[in-house]
């Protein structure tokens, strides 16, 4: 089995790549080459690790035609377009976690800093005066911190923010009541946040919906005499507003390491008193650099050796530890999605994907990718669980997915379901000892079957007479039947014959076929 190949192209800690080399990666580490440059060698690779400084345009994704995985060691992938990724079917992690107590302590640092003056008065102190009297600063003890998202980041800055005796606001759209309790802050909205807090840091990602999310309208909302802290992303905070504010004095002091443009090496707030900054230093501990460097590799390696997927921003998460009890589940499911697929006809606009018995206690967000990774081959033949959602959002698939507890007829099941304009029409699976993928049920009707290579679908009337004549049609064309399954929705109603073959079915055997007696539909199938 030849093994996954591996571009280190931005610096990163050496021992990322001996945890690709102990893994089953081959690794490359090439840094410091122009877009051309890294155009020319990209193909080669399966998976891709970087920092801030390698650009993954559409154009590098087009040279890349083998690359499963990009790894981001750090949080931020405003170098990385996820959607043309997403589109080529490349999963994009990165290592949110690896940083958070570096840039939590940033910002604390810089809370202190604003807080004491402490830049200014250090560059005044070594210039030979001794400002004493210049410095009224203010303490953190007792103070309102208003915190601006209250993820992994977020969460640690009011750990220690509390074990300073600050009081901890926190707004954040995704905070529950239960978790704030938790946390030990007070849940509150944005306004009254703004009107509490003595200290405001920053702590979201850069969307379009947080974007200026402090803009010259609620910057004149906060109290009066407010210090701001953000280490997050440049974007959150109208930069122009801001200096405004300090320059009136409603806001008293501002720390950022972050632009809404870097590098930021001319900026109106330079230079504007009571306003400190750093240059996007965040990260920037050894211990962090280490960490992130590490876990992309673990992150990537898993990936392409186990099918773990960890952190991905663009597919759901997929532990080492789930995959191999979920991969049977898995294929099963798209096989399932592309058979509803090929006997589904017209303009297809819902997908229902249920799971019953072991089947709902499993993560369902990797079965309904694999569903739809199946279900959209009928549209594309590059499509697999990271692409199928997004291909399947862009025609207007409604998706929907069902979880029923206890066990019916089988110990697991899974269905999938299309609305079509004829109305539903559904098909079943199941594991058989854990691993085996069977169909059960082809709408509506019980047929026990492997869906495997190619294969030829028959709708008929139940009669007698009419097995020996497919047999015979199949014969005479010299084509070898390897498996033969039957079903029937009552004696002498409609029945199903679902064979396999050993090779692709000719297009004049599908047209001999329609014409046997009694047949209502025939469908080459391939999976």
């Amino acid at each position: 089995m030849t093994k996954p190949k591996v571009l280190i192209s931005d610096k990163m800690d050496p021992n990322a790549a001996k945890i690709f080399e102990e893994r089953g990666c081959d690794v490359d580490v090439i840094t410091g080459k122009t877009p051309e440059e890294l155009k020319a060698i990209i193909g080669q690779y399966d998976g891709l690790a970087i920092r801030s400084s390698t650009k993954v345009t559409p154009e590098i994704l087009a040279a890349a035609p083998n690359l499963k995985v990009i790894g981001r060691a750090g949080i931020g992938v405003d170098n990385v377009d996820i959607p043309a990724a997403s589109a080529q079917g490349v999963v994009v992690m990165n290592t949110p976690f690896g940083n958070s107590i570096t840039t939590a302590e940033h910002a604390i640092a810089l809370m202190f800093a604003v807080a004491r003056q402490i830049p200014a008065a250090n560059e005044r102190t070594q210039a030979g005066e001794w400002p004493k009297n210049d410095f009224m600063g203010v303490e953190l003890t007792g103070k309102t911190l208003g915190l601006i998202g209250a993820g992994n980041i977020g969460s640690i800055v009011a750990s220690r923010a509390l074990g300073l005796k600050m009081k901890v606001v926190a707004y954040d759209p995704f905070l529950t009541p239960e978790r704030a309790i938790e946390m030990g802050v007070e849940k509150a909205d944005l306004g009254t946040l703004l009107e509490k807090a003595d200290f405001i840091t920053l702590h979201t990602p850069l969307t379009d919906e947080t974007r200026n999310i402090l803009n010259r309208e609620r910057l004149e909302q906060c109290k009066k005499g407010v210090r701001i802290v953000n280490c997050a992303r440049g974007g959150l905070i109208d930069e122009a507003a801001l200096k405004d504010m300090l320059d009136s004095g409603h806001v008293a002091g501002a720390a950022l390491d972050v632009f809404a443009s870097e590098p930021a090496k001319e900026h109106p707030l330079f230079g504007t008193p009571n306003f400190i900054c750093t240059p996007h230093l965040g990260a920037s501990t050894t211990e962090a650099q280490v960490n992130v460097a590490l876990q992309v590799a673990e992150q990537m390696a898993d990936y392409l050796v186990n099918g773990g997927v960890t952190n991905a921003l663009n597919m759901p998460s997929l532990s080492a530890e789930e995959a191999p009890k979920l991969r049977p589940y898995m294929a099963l499911a798209e096989k399932l999605g592309s058979l509803v697929s090929q006997l589904a006809h017209g303009n297809l606009t819902e997908i229902s994907i249920e799971r019953s018995g072991a089947a709902a206690e499993l993560n369902g967000k990797p079965i309904e990718g694999a569903v739809l990774a199946g279900f959209m081959r009928r549209y594309s033949d590059t499509v697999n669980m990271v692409n199928a959602p997004y291909l399947a959002k862009e025609r207007g698939l409604q998706v929907r997915s069902v979880r029923y507890e206890g066990e019916g007829v089988y110990n697991t099941l899974l269905r999938v379901t299309v609305a079509t304009s004829a109305g539903p029409r559904s098909v079943a699976g199941t594991l058989f000892a854990d691993k085996a993928a069977r169909l059960v049920e082809i709408f509506g009707i019980g047929i026990e079957a492997d869906l495997d290579g190619h294969m030829l679908y028959v709708v008929n009337e139940d009669a007698p007479g009419f097995i020996g004549r497919v047999g015979s049609l199949m014969g005479e064309h010299g084509i070898n039947i390897g498996t033969f399954h039957l079903g029937r929705r009552e004696t002498g109603g409609e029945a199903v014959v679902l064979l396999s073959v050993d090779a692709p079915i000719p297009a004049e055997v599908i047209t001999a076929a329609e014409k046997l007696q009694g047949v209502k539909l025939v469908k080459a199938l391939s999976f």
